[in-house]
């Protein structure tokens, strides 16, 4: 019997883009293409906590400074926008980076104002992102498409020039609960964790191959990626604390029980042993989201984890 995901043979690992300022954004992009990081991400948000650029715009602006990581959004809020424009913004910039655009989707929900900003009522989130999904596979890859949904109607349009990647960037859907877990099964071409252990993590999996199941896919190519809150710190007690204080200022929550559930802390080879067990759950591909000095982090990788990543055990 055939399975309904095929997960990657390999490991992949990617950064999340720090800094705002102009000059920040091409240094430390540059650095991690040229580090042999597979993957560079981006947040997204309207409004939040902290300020936060823009997603697609970020990366337009990454794309045209680097020419080989794939350049990812950890997780674009795909209710905040018209699935229309959304397609648009997207195959344009996958036409300009050559075809490297990862689209991580997801409904977002903790920072309500943002919603109410853009005229999105909250508990409508994921039936328009589901129906998103639809509409934007459609326009990157037909013409003169017509669409009468619950939440959108709209067409004939055709949108031009199409992505390069055919059939459109690969969606990656991003979740912490059951729907999004279905969403991932039924609709993705993968799945990014958010504060997620190891052990939940295979537990997720089994929840998304169930729902792919159901939904009558099978041998589906799929990414699987595990986003983590990093720091680095020879005292593991000095990285928890830098994490449990920073995350609670960018969530605006408590979060000392969290970080010592789901960041990464400690010395790179505590790294590399939490990897391992995400590895063993089905993550492919890391995405470090550094809580202390970018800078020292990427020296760390290219000395310390890069040539560890070849003893983890799929």
């Amino acid at each position: 019997m055939s399975e309904p995901l095929v997960l990657g043979d390999s490991i992949r690992c990617g950064m999340v883009m720090a800094g705002q300022q102009r000059e920040s954004v091409l240094d430390m992009a540059r650095r991690i293409e040229a580090t042999g990081f597979d993957s560079i991400w981006v947040g997204d948000h309207i409004s939040f906590y902290i300020p936060i650029l823009e997603s697609l715009t970020l990366l337009s602006f990454v794309a045209a400074a680097t020419e080989r990581v794939r350049l990812c959004t950890g997780i674009y809020l795909a209710p905040l926008r018209h699935p229309t424009t959304s397609a648009k913004v997207t195959s344009t910039l996958d036409v300009l980076s050559g075809g490297r655009l990862t689209l991580g989707l997801g409904v977002g929900g903790e920072f309500p104002p943002e919603f109410e900003a853009c005229g999105v009522p909250v508990k409508e989130r994921g039936a328009r992102t589901d129906e998103s999904i639809e509409i934007m596979r459609r326009l990157w890859s037909e013409d003169g498409v017509e669409h009468q949904g619950r939440h959108f109607q709209f067409g004939p349009v055709t949108l031009a020039p199409k992505p390069i990647q055919p059939g459109g960037p690969p969606i990656i859907v991003g979740g912490r609960k059951g729907p999004s877990f279905r969403r991932a099964g039924q609709l993705g071409d993968g799945y990014i964790s958010h504060m997620c252990s190891a052990e939940q993590y295979a537990t997720n999996m089994e929840d998304i191959a169930r729902h792919a199941s159901a939904a009558g896919r099978k041998e589906v190519d799929f990414e699987t990626v595990a986003f983590l809150f990093t720091v680095l710190d020879d005292d593991y007690d000095k990285a928890l604390d830098r994490a449990a204080s920073t995350l609670q200022m960018i969530y605006n929550r408590p979060f000392r029980d969290a970080a010592q559930k789901y960041c990464l802390l400690g010395r790179p080879a505590d790294f590399l042993e939490q990897m391992q067990a995400f590895a063993r759950s089905g993550a492919r591909h890391f995405v470090f989201s550094m809580l202390s000095d970018p800078a020292q982090f990427i020296d760390a990788f290219e000395k310390e984890i890069r040539p560890g990543l070849s003893q983890i055990e799929l």
